[in-house]
């Protein structure tokens, strides 16, 4: 299959801003459900959209997915798992502070994905792109650099630990969907990271419904009454991650993720336009870098 140059980019891109809405929604979801709740809903209601596109996919390329190895299995139980964990622990940062500041923390995550996939993959960058992910990741550090009053707060450790931790979890997360698609071994890129998708949220929502049913009923309660809000978070959050696995089918995880930093400029809308949050100029300074990144990581 002859792929465009380009379209990796453009995946990311569709990612990006369904994933920045999807993370709104969460959000929303907190005061109700609260972190863990919020969590689980992405995952649980995500499950039936994810079979729902390895269903239209399977009918337009006329492919039918294949059951993982078990190598591809045990990529996708490892991110699967890592997704879970990073997903709290971003939510849990963005209780702590602005929402945009709160993403920031995250996108540390770029040069984390570069050091794993180079070592369980074997993806190797260029050095146009090397020196893109460290532009970019330096101007997310720029954003998230605590304020006077913050780092006067005894609890301004918190989201930083949150974020970063989240980082390395959402870092491993994605390495693993990249080496479980590329171990299914199927020509049909598309095929691949649909088939991918519907194997790990399969995974993820039989731990997490498991969990509820044992330790947690009354919050499954909760989850299943607010199945609207929750079905739409679901689908933002299948939708998101389906162009997400499209990219890392056709390149490196480490530029992909890097290019995602645009969610920057998205979660800044939402900042303006949903919460109304400012944004001091330090951060607006931290964007403009992480734009130079991702223009760099294009040109390169």
């Amino acid at each position: 299959m002859m792929i465009p140059s380009w379209l990796w980019a453009a995946f990311t891109i569709t990612a990006a801003g369904a994933q920045t809405l999807r993370n709104a929604m969460q959000r929303d979801l907190i005061a109700s459900l609260g972190t863990g709740g919020a969590t689980y809903v992405r995952f649980v209601f995500g499950l039936p959209f994810a079979v729902l596109f390895l269903v239209l996919v399977a009918i337009g390329t006329g492919e039918g997915p294949r059951l993982p190895g078990a190598r591809a299995l045990a990529f996708t139980l490892v991110a699967a798992v890592s997704q879970i964990f990073a997903t709290a622990l971003m939510l849990a940062a963005m209780r702590e502070r602005a929402f945009v500041v709160a993403i920031a923390y995250t996108k540390t995550e770029p040069v984390l994905v570069a050091l794993f996939g180079l070592g369980v993959v074997g993806d190797r960058l260029s050095p146009a792109s090397a020196l893109a992910i460290l532009v970019a990741t330096s101007g997310v550090m720029l954003m998230s650099w605590p304020s006077a009053s913050a780092r006067e707060s005894a609890y301004s450790w918190r989201p930083a630990a949150y974020g970063l931790l989240s980082a390395a979890a959402f870092a491993l997360s994605a390495v693993g969907y990249r080496a479980a698609i590329l171990a299914l071994d199927l020509k049909n890129f598309i095929v691949a990271a649909s088939t991918i998708l519907a194997c790990g949220l399969a995974i993820q929502t039989a731990l997490i419904l498991v969990y509820l049913t044992v330790f947690d009923r009354l919050l499954l309660a909760a989850i299943l009454r607010l199945w609207r809000a929750s079905m739409t978070a679901g689908f933002m959050g299948a939708l998101a991650s389906q162009f997400w696995y499209l990219a890392f089918a056709i390149d490196t995880a480490a530029r992909v993720r890097t290019l995602a930093l645009v969610e920057m400029i998205f979660a800044q809308i939402a900042t303006r336009r949903l919460f109304r949050q400012e944004t001091s100029r330090r951060e607006l300074a931290g964007m403009a870098m992480i734009i130079a990144g991702v223009v760099l990581l294009l040109w390169g």
